[in-house]
């Protein structure tokens, strides 16, 4: 490192020191441990190389980069798409085509294999599986991304390790400093002190948060599966080395780390064991540690929690913690939407989220890797009539084709019979009814299936924040049934969503009579105007108008003196949107012609994309 190196880590220290050292006395008071932290950061520095310290510098100068319109994300297993990270490097031309400048890699660490949570129970946190390459793949990927202007996004999974793990190992064998880093016990006195009070995350095929060690003596924490124990944050020797592990990765080249089960990280008898004080203090602590470290790196948390409990994860102007989180509550309402073809939930959430602060930035999706939960807003929902346990119900049996003349297809998750309770598992093609409609043959709706397939993603380029597809939706790729073949996967129905990437169907995309084709070249399209108009920054002005129309959704959005209009249609018949919009004349972005937004006309399960246009002048309802 050289003095004009060493001057800028000392500066980036000396603005982050004294808050993250009182914040780490608070948790540890242990002065040595915080000093070896200091030097451990200014030696992860001095490893990082000269073109990943030159982006940090690039991104230290404009702090909004990310907030931008061009952001585009995508997110796939690695071998699921391309074999292994050699594979994905060759496949950066696919996803350039795809508008996509954000890929999130799903877990790739070295794991046990059987017993790894899809990845999720990381047994080495410096090591790649073996099937998908090594850590010297990875910087290969990570560097011919930043070529093409792409970022990279891993998960961190520092809740917890696999039991495969060497602290787990040596823990297992009676070494008490390794014990110490978990949650051991001689009895279960205390374990039943915790379930007094503690959720179950998996009550049906993981039911308690201990588990006994016949071999060890001894129970062990493990909130989410067996295999997964628990890590000991009271103990700052694992946050510490938690903090190397998570810094080792970012000088791999990864530009975005998305923190798993955040809410979890810390563990006190007598409460939840979820959202305490701590974890925002430890989180905290890790954003200016990346700030001191590799400021062009972002913390992504992923927090599955309704807005209230989301929201505080952001931290503060003064004091941020996330860069980003995942809008989970508005993904799910979505598909409540879907299944109801009622809008009220959804325009109260999209208001919930819209009028939160600027600065906060939310990753947008349709689906991803996991199942969707039904964590509703049930309390507006029994006022409209609504109890949970039968709307659940209803929901499940919809998405599934049983029930509200459903044309989706997929599988329950998690199935709980005396509660009631399930998660469902599809992909976004199939419960947009493509694949029913595919097996039928039936072309009439294969075309209004793709009409709402590419509805629903021009819904969510309308939210603010990075809109982030899965892999396989840019081609309409229906549910994968295949994992019941394999005993590895079969108990587990969320794989139906997690097949490969078919590469056969993905070279049709230039073909726009094929399914492929349709929905690659209406979502490049949709994917253009949000790159090239301003009010798709994330700091633009957003607001939905009533539509006078149950089953109509319309959101606004502005900025700088632009304005456009987004109506979606979520039921079967053709319908207009009363919208009183007098603001003057706009244009339809995809069919070009020009038109007024007092009446919009929107057909089934379509969409309207309506710019007003410049000059343009009348009766100006616009957000005040």
């Amino acid at each position: 490192m050289n003095k004009k190196q060493e001057l800028i880590f000392q500066k980036r220290l000396e603005r982050h020191h004294d808050e993250l050292r009182w914040l780490y006395m608070e948790l540890y008071d242990n002065s040595s441990m915080f000093a070896e932290l200091c030097d451990h950061l200014q030696c992860f520095y001095g490893e990082r190389n000269q073109k990943l310290r030159k982006l940090d510098l690039e991104r230290e100068a404009h702090q909004d980069w990310y907030k931008q319109n061009d952001m585009l994300g995508m997110m796939f297993y690695i071998d699921n798409f391309a074999g292994n990270l050699s594979g994905v490097k060759k496949k950066l031309s696919y996803l350039e085509k795809s508008n996509v400048n954000y890929i999130h890699l799903m877990p790739f660490l070295e794991t046990p294999e059987g017993r790894s949570d899809g990845g999720y129970a990381v047994s080495d946190f410096r090591k790649v599986q073996e099937k998908l390459g090594t850590m010297e793949d990875l910087e290969r990927l990570t560097a011919a991304c930043h070529k093409k202007k792409m970022n990279v996004c891993m998960d961190f999974v520092m809740n917890h390790t696999s039991e495969d793990h060497e602290w787990a190992k040596k823990a297992r064998q009676g070494d008490r400093e390794y014990m110490d880093r978990y949650f051991f016990y001689a009895d279960d006195t205390i374990p039943q002190q915790y379930e007094r009070t503690v959720p179950q995350v998996f009550p049906t095929t993981a039911p308690g948060n201990f588990t006994w060690l016949p071999d060890a003596g001894h129970y062990v924490m493990t909130s989410f599966y067996p295999y997964q124990w628990d890590l000991n944050y009271q103990n700052p020797r694992v946050f510490n080395e938690m903090m190397y592990n998570f810094l080792y990765l970012a000088n791999r080249g990864i530009d975005v780390i998305r923190i798993d089960a955040v809410p979890y990280i810390w563990k006190e008898l007598n409460t939840q064991c979820r959202n305490l004080k701590q974890v925002h203090t430890i989180v905290r602590m890790m954003r200016m540690i990346s700030e001191i470290v590799c400021p062009g790196v972002l913390l992504l948390g992923e927090v599955v929690m309704e807005p209230e409990k989301v929201v505080p994860y952001f931290g503060t102007v003064e004091k941020p913690e996330c860069h980003m989180l995942y809008n989970v509550t508005t993904m799910a309402t979505t598909w409540h939407t879907v299944a109801t073809r009622e809008v009220a939930l959804l325009k109260k959430q999209l208001d919930i989220v819209n009028g939160l602060p600027k600065e906060y930035t939310f990753l947008n999706y349709l689906r991803c890797h996991d199942d969707i939960g039904w964590g509703l807003d049930y309390d507006t929902l029994h006022l409209e009539g609504k109890e949970e346990r039968p709307h659940k119900k209803y929901l499940n049996d919809y998405f599934q084709g049983f029930a509200g003349d459903s044309h989706s297809r997929g599988e329950l998750y998690n199935a709980d019979p005396v509660t009631g309770d399930a998660r469902f598992c599809g992909t976004t093609a199939s419960m947009c009814g493509i694949e029913k409609a595919g097996f039928e043959q039936n072309e009439a709706d294969m075309e209004r299936a793709i009409r709402f397939d590419v509805t629903l993603h021009a819904y969510m380029f309308m939210q603010s924040g990075i809109p982030v597809l899965y892999s396989g939706d840019e081609i309409g790729q229906v549910n994968d049934y295949t994992y019941k073949d394999d005993p590895l996967k079969a108990a587990d129905s969320r794989y139906i969503h997690r097949g490969a990437m078919n590469w056969e169907l993905a070279a049709r995309i230039d073909d726009e009579s094929t399914v492929e084709g349709q929905i690659f070249h209406r979502l490049g399209q949709l994917e253009k105007i949000r790159k090239s108009e301003k009010v798709f920054v994330c700091q633009a002005d957003a607001w939905t108008i009533e539509t006078h129309d149950p089953a109509v959704l319309c959101i606004a959005r502005a900025c700088e003196g632009e304005k456009i209009l987004g109506i979606f249609n979520f039921c079967e018949y053709d319908k207009t949107a009363w919208l009183h919009e007098t603001d003057g004349t706009y244009t339809d972005m995809i069919s070009k012609e020009e038109t007024g937004a007092d009446c919009v006309q929107i057909p089934a399960y379509g969409f309207r994309y309506l710019k007003k246009n410049e000059g343009s002048t009348g009766s100006d309802t616009e957000k005040e």
